[in-house]
């Protein structure tokens, strides 16, 4: 480590985190503009807005703008660096633009190390308490009834309602069915089903069983039978459950038990999953870019350099949205739709690179 690299990193971060700090006020300026009525009208206390809402933005805009202000923050004192000549005295010296680069990833690891641990591990928490609060002041319960939902309960089991009241937590028309195969070998059929919060398990009111053994059809009728399964109320939400209070791990369990019940919303879940993993790589490869771009003293100067940059960001932001619209709702993995812009601008990353004052 030289004089010149503790120089850029402090330049970078000081940068960064001033520029997020600003971009975070801003937000929360115009957020209670437009949140001062709920909260006079439904009595928030204003420690709770300060620490259990506002005081929950700074880690989420942190990340969420983390690879686009780096961008920015790079290019911004960059271009001025450039533009003082200090970048030609630098590779005049004999020090390569590859070399230069050190001190910018370096800087670039923190904040992707940073952003990989807010959005996987602290934000989830915050949101938690954020989530709570909208709840109790703002939105009300987000979970909404659903209709004519089948559920996998485990490889073999299939679960019906017809409709599915959330603040009841009771279902009407169930159907529980088991196959051995494509043979059907249980099938109930219930007038409700309701789910008991303090032990876990479902109620089955008012029902009927046909059962198949060994060649020969068996019935049953009952008025109330208690049993449980691997879902929970909101499994028959007709909204995508919040992944955004769930860590990393609780994220990947939640995962794999919605693969076992078959769930249609499994690729919002996979796409949730890819882009907390995808948000730090490009903060990497936008930092590359950026220094890239602004590190040549052109006429345009700083102006100039900063609607490439920007230019060039928000394409990268519509590209992920494009992407993730064909995960989410076409043929496109959630894999590839997530990481296909990190790839794309990977290559753009070499190339401007390559083409960079030498």
């Amino acid at each position: 480590m030289k004089i010149i690299d503790w120089y850029i990193i402090k330049q970078f971060l000081v940068t960064f985190f001033t520029t997020i700090g600003l971009i975070i006020l801003i937000v929360i300026v115009f957020d209670i503009s437009e949140r001062l009525d709920d909260f006079i009208s439904n009595q928030a206390p204003l420690y709770d807005i300060v620490f259990s809402y506002y005081a929950t933005f700074i880690p989420f805009f942190t990340n969420m703008f983390s690879p686009l202000i780096t961008f920015i923050a790079v290019i911004f004192f960059t271009s001025k660096i450039a533009y003082n000549t200090e970048i030609v005295a630098i590779l005049s010296s004999g020090i390569s633009f590859k070399r230069l680069l050190y001190p910018y990833l370096m800087a670039a690891s923190v904040i992707a190390l940073l952003s990989f641990y807010l959005a996987n591990f602290l934000i989830p928490i915050t949101n938690e308490v954020k989530v709570e609060f909208e709840t109790k002041y703002i939105y009300g319960n987000r979970y909404k009834s659903g209709h004519d939902i089948h559920i996998q309960n485990k490889p073999g089991e299939l679960l019906y309602v017809e409709n599915f009241n959330n603040e009841m937590k009771t279902g009407y028309n169930f159907t529980w069915e088991k196959f051995e195969g494509e043979k059907q070998v249980f099938k109930l059929k219930a007038r409700t089903i309701v789910y008991d919060t303090l032990t876990g398990n479902w109620t089955i009111n008012y029902y009927s069983i046909r059962e198949f053994k060994d060649g020969k059809q068996y019935f049953k009728e009952g008025e109330k039978m208690d049993t449980s399964f691997n879902v929970i109320p909101t499994d028959y939400s007709s909204t995508v459950i919040n992944m955004d209070v769930m860590d990393f791990f609780e994220l990947n369990d939640f995962i794999e038990k919605e693969k076992i019940k078959g769930s249609e919303n499994i690729k919002f879940y996979l796409v949730e999953k890819y882009r907390r993993l995808s948000f730090p790589f490009a903060t990497l490869i936008l930092t590359v870019i950026g220094a890239a771009v602004s590190s040549r003293k052109i006429r345009g100067g700083m102006g100039l350099h900063l609607a490439i940059g920007i230019t060039l960001s928000f394409g990268y932001i519509i590209f992920m949205q494009i992407s993730t619209v064909f995960a989410t709702f076409g043929t496109l993995s959630p894999f590839v739709a997530v990481w296909l812009p990190n790839f794309v601008f990977f290559f753009i990353a070499l190339y401007m690179v390559r083409i960079a004052p030498k």
